[in-house]
């Protein structure tokens, strides 16, 4: 507790010790009037705020001038919204999420692979807002279990439906169902450690869609190459949605808890919004109380949307043991209609990719409490949008051409909208927005993270200004509605530079910036050896048979050496 004051009033003195700066000076942007709001220090009040080569300058009651004026009167001045959950990494997917106030947009659920050359190419190509991404364990896995696709491009959400569909096309879907030896195990892992080393933010790990083929041991040792070079897990538990025995959800976050824990790694659970979620986060309150660095995530819908041929969609589990019924749940969005169990299946068949919606009304209730939860950031799981012929939706489509749902437009506009209407406190929201995924992801040494979430002297500018009496979400389930701009956030600023003004997203404005660790030299890749296991971990001699602890197979002294 002591720290923590200490620390609260060290920032305080840096924030206002600067504020001396010479007032005559003009910046590159000023923002007058505003209500400026920064959840770290608790500072609120109206100010006028000087931005200066992509930093905040200056806050000041005293008048300043700029080069560009946004007068923010009856507006608030916030830490610019930060989204560790985006999948939709393409133009227009971003422009949807810069008129809901996001201008750090990560996906760090499914990730990338190939990450050096995807950074690149954001980069080269120029982005609206900032970006990053993990290492995809199931991308990665795919490289290895479905050799029969050449994946030799960067691949992320944007552009994986192709490679997911030639994934089953000879009939076994090897990422999802093949279970790991020790030779694909580090294979796997020899991949997962060069995107680390190329800066990547963590591990993406998605084992509810690798069930039945992702071994315990196999993610236990993907987590430990992450561990290795201090980085986070990021977790679609194994078990989410399921209520029942011996599948509880809560047991696939113990189970992704219990490496981190052992690894001394930071830990992200995605999407904490079903049966089990009091429980997770009673122990990532328990988990944080001794110093560890976990957190979680929400978005305030009671639905969500994944790719039709998840695996815990299957009718043995969906309908046969979850009691679900796909005429009540699972919404197609390009049809704007619901499935049956027959069209489900020809789907999945014939288009293992196609985004649908699923609808979970148990959630209705739970929502009021995700919105008062502290260290539960909010983050939309959006998916990109496509034209009929599969290709992503350009960035100067209408927002009436997106398919999918409605909270990839709304999330964070329908989180201050919720908040103001059960009274939640607004420095609390703007924690959930912003401030908790920088804390979390800084205190795991990411320089990027550190700097941004706040609205203090010296920090980067990404800041989101909105009206707290009228923000609000647009979108709705309604097909053409799906992605509806939010509105009241009529400016969005990302490094220091307006990129939505006056509610419009302004074209060819691409001051994005990476957020990404430095590369390194060199790579930290351990294989799995089976007899150096054996000699490390029992009083057996090296010379003994080794035993395959995959439990695949026995090898010979050959098969495991590296």
């Amino acid at each position: 507790m002591i720290l923590k004051i200490f620390r609260v009033i060290t920032l305080l003195i840096f924030h206002f010790a600067l504020i001396s700066i010479s007032f005559a000076q003009d910046y590159d942007l000023v923002i007058l009037n505003g209500r400026v709001m920064d959840p770290e220090t608790m500072f609120d009040a109206v100010s006028n705020v000087g931005i200066k080569n992509g930093r905040i300058a200056v806050i000041t009651t005293d008048k300043i001038t700029g080069t560009e004026k946004i007068d923010a009167k009856g507006l608030v001045i916030a830490p610019g919204f930060i989204d560790t959950h985006v999948h939709g990494v393409d133009p227009f997917t971003i422009k949807m999420i810069l008129r809901d106030g996001v201008t750090t947009a990560m996906d760090l659920e499914v990730g990338a692979i190939h990450v050096g050359e995807w950074y690149d190419g954001k980069t080269q190509s120029g982005w609206q807002v900032n970006y990053g991404t993990t290492t995809s364990h199931a991308l990665n896995r795919m490289r290895v279990h479905d050799p029969e696709i050449a994946m030799n491009e960067p691949v992320d959400m944007g552009n994986a439906a192709h490679y997911m569909h030639a994934a089953g096309e000879d009939g076994v879907v090897g990422w999802a169902m093949t279970k790991d030896t020790v030779e694909t195990m580090n294979k796997v892992s020899r991949f997962l450690d060069e995107d680390l080393r190329q800066g990547a933010l963590g591990l993406a790990a998605v084992p509810a869609y690798m069930a039945r083929g992702l071994t315990t041991y196999a993610l236990f040792e993907a987590q430990r190459v992450a561990s290795r070079y201090g980085r986070l897990t990021a977790v679609h538990t194994r078990f989410h949605l399921s209520s029942e025995p011996p599948t509880e959800a809560a047991l696939g976050f113990d189970e992704v808890f219990t490496n981190a824990y052992l690894l001394d790694a930071p830990l992200l659970v995605q999407h904490n919004n079903d049966y089990g979620w009091w429980e997770i986060e009673e122990k990532l309150q328990l988990a944080r109380a001794k110093g560890l660095n976990m957190w979680s995530e929400h978005y305030p819908y009671a639905s969500g949307a994944t790719a039709i041929s998840a695996d815990f969609l299957r009718s043995e589990v969906w309908e046969d043991i979850q009691g679900n019924r796909y005429e009540e749940t699972i919404f197609d969005p390009q049809t704007d209609s619901f499935f049956t169990r027959e069209t489900f299946q020809e789907t999945v068949a014939s288009d293992p990719s196609r985004s649908i919606v699923i609808f979970m009304p148990w959630r209705e209730e739970w929502i009021k409490y995700w919105l008062t939860m502290p260290h539960m950031a909010v983050a939309n799981d959006g998916l990109p949008g496509h034209e009929a012929d599969g290709n992503l939706l350009p960035w100067d489509a209408d927002y009436s051409a997106y398919e999918g749902n409605p909270r990839t437009a709304g999330t964070h506009a329908r989180t201050l909208r919720l908040g103001r209407e059960q009274s939640v406190p607004l420095m609390f929201q703007l924690s959930q927005l912003s401030y908790w995924s920088a804390l979390h992801l800084g205190d795991s040494g990411l320089q990027d993270m550190k700097d941004r979430g706040r609205v203090q002297v010296g920090k980067i500018a990404d800041l989101t200004i909105f009206d707290p009496e009228t923000v609000t979400d647009n979108s709705t389930f309604t097909a053409g509605e799906n992605g509806l701009p939010s509105t009241g956030i009529p400016y969005v600023i990302v490094n220091g530079t307006v990129v939505v003004k006056k509610s419009k997203v302004l074209a060819d404005v691409k001051p994005g910036q990476p957020i990404r660790y430095p590369v390194e030299e060199n790579g930290r890749f351990k294989p799995v050896d089976v007899n150096r296991w054996i000699s490390e971990k029992t009083i057996i001699p090296v010379a003994l048979p080794a035993v395959d602890n995959c439990g695949a197979h026995v090898f010979s002294d050959d098969e495991v050496e590296e």
